[in-house]
């Protein structure tokens, strides 16, 4: 029996707006589109022009510092537009779908009968190889490294959070094929992290080594699992993938055909019915959440629409697109409205990780919050706050001031090779001092690679 890691560090923010265990085919839209943006660390190098007509899985362009690297079509169309910002930086490649899906076909075998090298071939050039992350820095895996051990986190355990086993319940072939390929890829094993007590078709993944964990967010954070299970040290490689990528990856070494369908929770207390959601990756986030419901749209107030949680999402706009990386949208009121001495009322309904409101008196309510602030930036608060909600035997002050300073020996020594911004999103929520923490942790990492490349 896998052994039980408790943790009993973070926090778990109950918030309206769950999703209904229910789940809706959403039909083929008219438009996708591929963002670099989404992609960390890559520079773009178009492929195709507009007019060009692409299948799923035709290359769209390519990172110009790994050429191998190839990022492809996940519908089959024509390239209508190519959007470009300030210095012609391209912003989305824009892809007129067809009625009917056309997939570009790629030779695989079993991975059984397979080489290293030839499975690392057909993610590259199908444009699944971005799906590979590489701790430290959260940057996209260079396909010459062999890392001591690859990790999947089989739950998420941020706000609203979508049900992995929920999701994955009929994607079990896909799932075993994914893992036997991650195996081929690493010398050392495939680990997944399991929410203890929750019972599914993850559980059922015996090729491999399972850990549970039990305890408040972020206990579900990748980094986290891995900071218990199998540190990174100075010169090690650690590589992730999230668990939906998982079976996309498998779903091409059994069918041949890149195949981007994804199950996405739309949840907030502003979705009329919060539900699953099952798109294609490049899908518009406004066609989504017009779809299920938007309670504000009608009323005319203003919201706030995320791709991904509420602590690490991305903020969308009417150009936004979902990703491969992300299981989730979310959509809360915009903290637009504003309160006459709010500060000195009860507050009943608003919740603090301080005694100041009486919220610590009903730990299972659940709260309906917008993205206000409350309060503006002030210098930095030296506390032992943030120790309370990051699970990982770190100084997060220190590694933050460290990270202010740019000081790279400080940074190596207090724990930056363990860390992505997403680890410091519950210190940044509680934080009085309202320090954009996962933006200096991003800051730091930067430098890092800047400096260490």
């Amino acid at each position: 029996m896998s052994k039980v890691i408790k943790l009993k560090r973070g926090l778990d923010i109950r918030l309206v707006g769950e999703a209904q265990r229910t789940r809706v085919e959403m039909p083929l839209y008219s438009t996708y589109a591929v963002v670099p943006d989404s992609f960390p660390g890559i520079t773009p190098k178009l492929l195709v022009a507009e007019g060009g007509k692409v299948k799923a899985g035709t290359p769209l362009f390519f990172d110009k510092a790994r050429p191998q690297i190839l990022f492809t079509s996940p519908v089959s169309g024509t390239v209508s537009a190519i959007r470009r910002g300030e210095k012609r930086r391209i912003l989305s490649v824009v892809i007129d779908a067809d009625p009917t899906m056309e997939y570009e076909k790629f030779e695989v075998a079993s991975p059984a009968d397979s080489t290293r090298e030839t499975i690392t071939d057909v993610l590259l050039k199908s444009g699944l190889w971005p799906m590979i992350i590489q701790r430290p820095y959260g940057i996209i895996a260079n396909p010459s490294d062999t890392p001591k051990s690859i990790f999947i986190s089989g739950f998420d355990s941020a706000p609203l959070a979508p049900d992995m086993n929920f999701v994955l319940e009929n994607e079990y072939d896909n799932l075993a094929k994914g893992i036997e390929v991650l195996k081929k890829l690493t010398d050392g094993k495939v680990h997944i992290g399991l929410r203890n007590g929750q019972q599914g078709v993850l559980n059922r993944l015996n090729s491999a080594e399972q850990h549970l964990f039990e305890g408040p967010h972020p206990a579900g954070n990748v980094g986290v699992q891995i900071h218990h299970v199998d540190p990174i040290n100075k010169g090690e490689v650690v590589w992730t993938v999230d668990i939906q990528n998982v079976a996309v990856i498998g779903r091409l070494f059994n069918t041949g055909r890149v195949d981007m369908r994804k199950t996405i929770a739309v949840t907030g207390s502003e979705i009329v019915d919060p539900k699953y959601v099952t798109v294609m990756v490049g899908a518009p986030v406004v066609q989504i959440a017009t779809a299920v419901g938007i309670k504000r749209q009608a009323a005319g107030d203003s919201f706030r629409m995320i791709i991904g949680n509420v602590l690490t999402g991305c903020k969308a706009d009417a150009d936004s697109y979902i990703d491969m990386y992300h299981n989730q949208m979310t959509v809360i009121p915009e903290g637009d409205k504003y309160e006459l001495l709010g500060w000195i009322a009860p507050r009943f309904n608003k919740f603090s990780v301080s005694h100041s409101y009486f919220s610590w008196l009903m730990p299972r309510k659940v709260y309906d919050l917008d993205t206000n602030l409350h309060g503006g930036k002030r210098a930095l608060v030296v506390t032992g706050l943030y120790d309370r909600y990051l699970p990982m035997d770190i100084y997060p002050l220190y590694l933050l001031k460290a990270c202010m300073a740019g000081d790279i020996d400080k940074m190596e020594n207090l724990g930056i090779y363990e860390v992505l911004p997403e680890d410091f999103a519950l210190c940044e929520f509680v934080d009085p001092s309202k320090t954009e923490m996962q933006a200096v942790i991003a800051d730091g990492i930067n430098l890092m690679i800047k400096e260490l490349s």
